[in-house]
């Protein structure tokens, strides 16, 4: 790990637009592998929400026809392994430090050094390859086109939607990002677009003919959720695809975005099998999906809720949930921590229209964080009861004791900020 921290990590430290994107390194290392990225189908994912959770889904839905999956996604909540999976488990200490130990003794034939987040693409590509497995979901890090995981030739290709989200990089305009997201669209695949916005469904229907994609599944024409209802436990759902209607599936997951993600996924399976899946497989799929830090419980009296929510369209996400299916006697508490070039006010401003009260900001474990000072005035700004502290564990201690046993302690704005608080509630630290 220390060898593998050791090379540029653009997760803490983002680029700028001086740093020309390149794919290079990225082949350059597969190429030395002996280009693992080709050896099992993939289905690729992008957007700027919902990733992480479609890819689960995803995942879910092809294991439970019988394959044996490798899933990659990022960033990871508590330690990188959970990075790599196979087969719902993720890569071993001891494989994860064999396959490392095989990129670092390849590294010195490169002409430029490689960064953390293409050691750890070229790290799953060539795991999957040595355990076999069937196919692979695959999550871009960051736009696409650009994105280290664009070395693949993927099946399918999936577009949860499009925000406003790293315009620093991939912007300013929507247009611009759904451009670059567009990237991972290549010949012969099944493109399936989750967003709605007919300005941006056509970027990616343009893409696609020019790419030389088989065809492309949007929502609302070729597939939706059509009935989204909160149930105990998650979200009861109705589903419709190209080839089939999947009525009343529980999915445990809280929010009635996760009903969009689960529409998406369940499209680029049937994209990937060329078939309706059968009802029963569905609903053993989406029974066995679980996403840490997306609207997580992690404790009652008072209720802990923990969501990954960095972005303005996340925490309106976040809120409407919270209107929806969280209602309690008493208020809402959140520990907040955000990263650089995000927009606190509207992030806050969403926030409070979900019945957050209470702010108490912290600093994210991140050097691209936002100082807690600046979360709290942005809080104050829009009418908040706020304070600020520095540390995660102290934000934590603080809103322990700012919150009734029927409120909400929620933390959110970072998915640096949710590790480490899971982590500390965990190991019962606050």
């Amino acid at each position: 790990m220390a060898w593998l921290d050791g090379h540029a990590d653009f997760e803490l430290h983002m680029p700028n637009r001086a740093q020309a994107p390149t794919l290079d390194r990225i082949r350059a290392l597969c190429d030395l592998l002996g280009n693992p990225e080709g050896a099992c189908p993939v289905l690729h994912l992008t957007g700027t929400n919902g990733k992480g959770s479609s890819a689960r889904i995803l995942s879910e839905l092809l294991a439970a026809q019988g394959l044996t999956v490798g899933t990659y996604t990022s960033p990871n909540i508590a330690r990188v392994n959970e990075r790599l999976v196979r087969a719902g488990e993720p890569i071993s200490d001891e494989e994860l430090t064999e396959t490392l130990a095989a990129l670092a003794a390849l590294e010195p034939m490169m002409a430029e050094r490689a960064t953390r987040f293409e050691l750890l693409t070229a790290a799953a590509f060539r795991w999957f390859a040595d355990v076999a497995v069937d196919v692979a979901v695959v999550e871009v890090g960051l736009g696409g086109r650009w994105d280290a995981t664009n070395v693949v030739e993927a099946e399918v290709a999936l577009i949860t939607n499009v925000s406003y989200d790293h315009v620093e990089i991939l912007g300013p305009t929507l247009g611009d990002i759904a451009a670059e997201k567009a990237g991972i669209i290549k010949a012969g695949c099944q493109v399936v677009v989750g967003e709605t916005s007919p300005e941006l469904v056509a970027i990616f229907g343009r893409a696609a003919e020019t790419a030389g994609a088989a065809g492309v599944w949007t929502r609302g024409e070729d597939f939706a959720c059509e009935e989204n209802r909160t149930a105990v436990g998650g979200r009861l759902l109705d589903i419709r695809t190209p080839g089939s209607s999947y009525p009343e599936v529980l999915l445990p997951l809280h929010g009635a975005h996760q009903g969009d993600n689960a529409s998406g996924a369940l499209a680029a399976a049937e994209a990937f099998f060329g078939t309706p899946l059968a009802p029963e497989v569905v609903e053993f799929a989406f029974g066995n999906v679980r996403v840490p830090g997306r609207l997580e419980i992690v404790g009652r009296r008072p209720l802990v809720l923990l969501d990954g929510a960095h972005n303005v369209a996340g925490a309106q996400a976040l809120a409407r949930a919270l209107i929806e299916e969280f209602q309690v006697g008493g208020d809402i508490v959140a520990v907040v921590g955000m990263l650089q070039g995000r927009d606190p006010s509207a992030m806050l401003e969403a926030l409070a229209a979900g019945g957050v009260r209470t702010v108490v900001a912290c600093t994210a474990p991140s050097p691209r964080a936002l100082p807690a000072t600046t979360v709290s005035e942005a809080a104050r700004a829009v009418g908040l009861t706020t304070v600020a502290t520095e540390a995660v564990g102290d934000a934590l201690a603080l809103a322990r004791g700012r919150v009734a046993e029927d409120g909400i302690l929620l933390v959110t704005g970072s998915l640096y900020v949710v590790s480490e608080a899971r982590g500390r509630l965990q190991a019962g630290e606050v």
